[in-house]
C-alpha cells in the first residue's frame, strides 16, 4: 500500500538557511483559499469538548472542514486574515494550546489501537499524555523544528514505519525501548531515516515555503490489497475468529501477534518502506518486523555487535527520556552547524550515538540500558482498517474505525463522529478512531457512519486514493483534482493505489510502492505508472477528464513489477 509522503532521500547532508515554515495554530500559512491553521493533537487523542469547538472554529471562522493530517494532527483551511487572535482564544478554551511557545512541536503519533484491542504489550496513551506535558515543561524544547516527530508504539509496530525522530516502544514488562532516528547503528536505506532523507509523512509539500507536515495533502493512505492487522471488521464480514468473537478478528503480521523488538530499528523496508502505513503483505506469513536476536530463545546479541542499537527504560521514564532525547538531538544539531530539523539530517558524524544517550538519560536520572536491534526485514504493523475493533476494549466495549475521504470531514461528519461516545482519536491515516462503545449497538453505528459518507469497509476504494489540494487552495494546481478523484473512486478501482497531482511538483505523492500517478495538464491528465527505486519512467500519457475512469481502473490492475518510475517531487 502507498506510504504517506516523505522528503526525498539525501546522499548529502541538509543545511537549512532558515528556520521552517511549519504551519501551527498560532503561524497561520497564507493559502489561495485563504489562511490554514495545523493544530497538534499528541496521540491523536481529542475529547467531545475539544472537538466541537473545534468544529465550530471550522465552521465560523474557516470553510467549514476539518483536514486530518499524516501525523494524526487537525488543519482548518479557509480562515480569514484576521481571526489568528479569535482562534487561539477558542483554542485555549478546546484545552488545545497548553502551552503557546511549544505548540508546533508537540508533533506526537502514538498506536490508535492502543488499550482497545487487546494486541498492544502495553497502553501507551497515558504515555502520550505525560509526554505532552513534559514537553511543553521544557523550555528548551521550543527550539525544535515543527516537523520533528516523536513515535509511541505499543509494541505492534503500525506507528513505527512513520520513521519518527524519536521512536518508543513498549516492550510490556513495565519497559519500552527508545531510539533517535533509525537507531544507532542502523544502515542507510533511501525513503528511511537511516538514508539521511527527512522520511516522515511530514515533508511533503513541495518547496520549504509551504506547509511542510503534509499540509496539503488530503488524502487517505492506506493500500486495497494489505492484510488486517487489527481486531477490525466491517458489516457483514465473515470471520475465522476465535469462536464468540464475533465478527473477523484479523491476525498481526506473520500471525506472531505483537512485536517484541519490532523491527525495532523503527523504519522497516521492503515493499513499503518508507514513511507511513503498512504495506502490501503486511498479513503475510514471514512479512512482520524482525525481533532481535535472543527473541525466541536464541540468546542475546551482543550490545555492541556493530548493529542498530537502542537503550530500554523503565516505562514510567518513558515520557522524561523521550524529551532528553530530543534535547540530545539539539545538541548535535547546534554541534553540526546545519541547522537540521530531522535527526536524519545530520551529517553522519553527528548523528546521535547511543551510548552518549544512555550517558544522557543517567545524568537524568533515569537508568537506561544498550541494547541490540534486529536489523529490519518486512513491514511494519499494519494500520487500523475500517470496521468494528473488538477483543480488548474496557468493560467490553468496541471501537470505530473510520477513514476520512481524502482526510476531508465536514463538520458534520466531525460533530457525528465527536457525539458517539465523546472521544476521539485521529490517525496518522487520516481515520479516526471511536472507542468505547457498546458492543452490541457498534455495527449499527457503523452503519450510520457510512450513510454519513465516511469509509467504513476494508474494500472502500478510498483506502488507496491519494491527492494535493488542487484548485481552489493551492494557486499552481491546474485542476480541482479532489472534485476529480471523487467523481471516478468507485468505477476506478485496483490493486495499485493512486495519486491525484494538481502540477508537476506531485506534492504528498507514496513513497516506497508503486502507484498510478495523475497529474493534472490544464486539457486533462498525464496518467503514468510509477514504482519505488526507479528514477526514470514512461512517457505520459495525457488523458481526458471524461475518460479518466477507465483509463484509470486499467492502468491500476496493471502488473506493478513491470512498471518504472520517476522521482517527481521537487523539494
Amino acid at each position: 500500500m502507498p506510504q504517506p509522503p516523505s522528503a526525498v532521500s539525501r546522499d548529502e547532508p541538509v543545511i537549512r538557511d532558515r528556520g521552517d515554515a511549519c504551519p501551527g495554530a498560532l503561524r497561520l500559512h497564507a493559502a489561495d483559499d485563504g489562511f490554514l491553521a495545523r493544530i497538534r493533537i499528541p496521540g491523536g487523542i481529542l475529547g467531545a469538548d475539544a472537538a466541537r469547538l473545534l468544529a465550530d472554529a471550522a465552521d465560523r471562522l474557516g470553510d467549514g472542514h476539518i483536514d486530518l493530517t499524516s501525523r494524526g494532527n487537525a488543519q482548518l483551511r479557509g480562515l480569514g486574515a484576521s481571526c489568528g487572535g479569535e482562534l487561539a482564544a477558542v483554542l485555549d478554551r478546546a484545552g488545545l494550546l497548553p502551552a503557546p511557545g511549544h505548540e508546533r512541536v508537540r508533533n506526537v503519533v502514538a498506536s490508535p489501537l492502543t488499550g482497545l484491542d487487546g494486541r498492544g504489550r502495553e497502553d501507551v496513551a497515558p504515555w502520550v499524555a505525560r509526554l505532552d506535558r513534559e514537553l511543553c515543561a521544557e523550555p528548551a524544547a521550543a527550539a525544535l523544528s515543527g516537523r520533528f516527530l516523536f513515535a509511541v508504539d505499543d509494541g505492534r509496530g503500525d506507528v513505527l514505519s512513520l520513521s519518527a525522530d524519536v521512536n518508543v516502544l513498549a516492550q510490556g514488562g513495565g519497559r519500552a525501548l527508545l531510539w533517535l532516528g533509525a537507531g544507532d547503528g542502523a544502515p542507510g536505506r533511501p525513503g528511511t531515516a537511516g538514508a539521511g532523507g527527512a522520511g516522515s509523512a511530514v515533508d511533503a509539500t513541495a518547496g520549504d515555503a509551504g506547509p511542510p507536515d503534509a499540509a496539503d495533502v488530503v488524502g487517505a493512505v492506506a493500500g486495497a490489497g494489505s492484510a488486517a492487522g487489527a481486531a477490525v471488521a466491517g458489516p457483514g464480514a465473515a470471520g475465522a475468529g476465535p469462536a464468540g468473537a464475533g465478527p473477523a478478528v484479523a491476525a498481526t503480521a506473520g500471525g506472531a501477534g505483537p512485536l517484541d523488538l519490532a523491527g525495532a530499528i523503527g523504519v522497516c523496508t521492503g515493499a513499503g518502506s518508507a514513511a507511513g502505513a503498512a504495506v502490501d503483505g503486511a498479513g503475510e506469513a514471514g512479512a512482520g518486523p524482525a525481533v532481535a536476536a535472543g527473541a525466541g530463545g536464541a540468546g542475546p546479541a551482543s550490545a555492541d555487535s556493530g548493529g542498530p542499537r537502542a537503550v530500554l527504560v523503565a516505562a514510567d521514564d518513558v515520557p522524561r527520556a523521550a524529551v532528553v532525547a530530543a534535547l540530545f538531538f539539539l545538541d548535535a544539531a547546534r554541534a553540526a552547524g546545519t541547522r537540521a530539523w530531522r535527526v536524519a539530517e545530520l551529517p553522519p558524524e553527528h548523528r546521535p550515538d547511543v551510548g552518549e544517550l544512555a550517558a544522557r538519560l543517567a545524568a537524568a536520572g533515569i537508568p537506561a540500558e544498550v541494547v541490540p536491534l534486529a536489523a529490519p526485514q518486512g513491514s511494519g504493523g499494519p494500520e487500523p482498517l475500517p470496521g468494528v475493533v473488538r477483543g480488548g476494549g474496557p468493560g467490553g466495549s468496541a471501537a470505530l474505525s473510520v477513514l476520512a475521504p481524502l482526510g476531508r470531514l465536514d463538520t458534520a461528519q466531525w460533530r457525528l463522529l465527536a457525539g458517539l461516545s465523546g472521544r476521539m482519536r485521529l490517525t496518522p491515516w487520516r481515520g479516526v478512531v471511536v472507542p468505547g462503545l457498546a458492543a452490541g449497538s457498534a455495527d449499527a453505528v457503523l452503519a450510520d457512519l457510512a450513510r454519513a459518507g465516511l469509509a467504513t469497509t476494508h474494500d472502500s476504494p478510498w483506502r488507496s486514493v491519494t491527492a494535493c489540494t488542487g484548485r481552489p487552495g493551492c494557486a499552481k494546481a491546474l485542476a480541482d483534482v479532489r472534485a476529480d478523484a471523487r467523481a471516478v473512486a468507485a468505477r476506478a478501482t485496483g490493486p495499485l493505489p493512486v495519486h491525484w497531482s494538481g502540477c508537476e511538483r506531485r506534492c504528498g505523492h507514496p513513497r516506497g510502492t508503486a502507484w498510478v500517478d495523475l497529474v493534472a495538464t490544464g486539457g486533462g491528465y498525464a496518467v503514468t505508472l510509477a514504482a519505488a527505486g526507479t528514477a526514470d519512467g514512461p512517457a505520459h500519457r495525457t488523458v481526458k477528464t471524461s475518460e479518466l475512469a477507465a483509463v484509470l481502473a486499467d492502468a491500476r490492475r496493471t502488473d506493478a513489477r513491470r512498471t518504472t518510475s520517476h522521482d517527481a517531487a521537487k523539494k
